[in-house]
């Protein structure tokens, strides 16, 4: 058969596979859940993992593949890379192994060649860039301990700060004291607290009021409006940083951003996103992606191994892209 790719996508919510020729042709895919060591210990994560790659290996009618190309969630520094790829070396799938953090899955989903900077905001925030030559630039990306700010949590946490402020008097008034609460159907701020404090409002839902905060900074007010322009800062503050890293602001150079926050395409985070673009690197050129993850990983994979003529259309003409 030649020269095989086991490529993976494994983030916190889900796990995508897919077996993949050198030809771009995919041989199977499966999908499993989320891919958590630090939750529950690499073995387990790995077990749980196996699952989902013996599907598509039995899928595909093989036992191994050539290379691993795996964009794994939690591999946020080199010494977690190597500890992971040492866990799927050990598995035995392939005889090449490498492991990236999902976010360049996200990056080499949306370039032609692997050249460019993706910022992905979705739970938290990230970005990473590549070059040809291999050189990378990255962030630890591990909340505001590592300098981060925003993410759908973070932003919701904001909203949730300014409107309870607003609501006692400490801070500058806010339709944000209002529409948030009223998205559970409470009459205020204060309720609302209480209410996710006692748990009867599971705290995973807090995610649900980055829409709302979008939504208010719509209408025009001015607290939200300001949360939204803080993104959008942040996601060219990380975007400069790495194009400056890889020496490619004097470049044009794709700037791919991706995530639930970004790939919603909230006119006002994207549209300043643009702006501040062209004042602080203005050979930049942002682009939304919304392509599966995964399409990065296996041609991440197929860059490893070798591909051959009009593979990587037909590997993105599969993904729908």
């Amino acid at each position: 058969m030649g020269l095989t790719v086991l490529a993976i996508d494994a983030g916190n919510s889900k796990t995508d596979v897919a077996i993949v020729t050198a030809d771009g042709e995919v041989l199977a895919t499966a999908r499993g859940g989320g891919f958590r060591p630090p939750a529950v210990g690499v073995d387990t994560a790995m077990d749980d993992l196996a699952e989902t790659v013996t599907q598509a290996l039995t899928t595909a009618g093989l036992t191994s593949v050539t290379h691993v190309s795996a964009c794994l969630a939690n591999a946020d520094f080199p010494v977690e890379e190597e500890q992971l790829a040492a866990a799927l070396r050990a598995r035995a799938w392939a005889t090449t192994v490498t492991v990236r953090n999902d976010t360049f899955a996200i990056l080499r989903a949306g370039v032609t060649e692997p050249r460019g900077v993706a910022v992905v905001c979705g739970a938290g925030i990230n970005c990473v860039g590549m070059r040809p030559d291999g050189r990378t630039a990255r962030f630890p990306a591990l909340g505001r301990v590592s300098g981060d700010w925003g993410g759908g949590w973070g932003l919701s946490e904001e909203a949730l700060w300014h409107a309870s402020r607003a609501e006692d008097g400490r801070g500058a008034p806010t339709a944000l004291a209002h529409t948030l609460p009223a998205h559970f159907g409470l009459p205020t701020v204060y309720a609302l607290i209480e209410a996710l404090h006692l748990e009867h409002i599971p705290s995973l839902r807090r995610h649900e009021l980055t829409p709302v905060l979008f939504a208010t900074a719509s209408d025009g007010d001015p607290v939200a409006r300001a949360i939204v322009e803080r993104q959008a800062e942040e996601v060219v503050a990380m975007a400069v940083v790495a194009l400056t890293r890889l020496d490619l602001l004097s470049e044009e150079t794709p700037v791919l951003l991706g995530g639930g926050v970004l790939a919603a395409r909230h006119p006002q985070l994207n549209d300043h996103i643009t702006h501040l673009l062209t004042e602080h690197a203005p050979k930049a050129v942002p682009q939304v992606v919304t392509a599966r993850p995964v399409l990065g990983a296996a041609l991440l994979g197929l860059d490893t191994v070798g591909s051959r003529q009009g593979a990587q259309g037909r590997l993105r003409r599969y993904y729908g892209v």
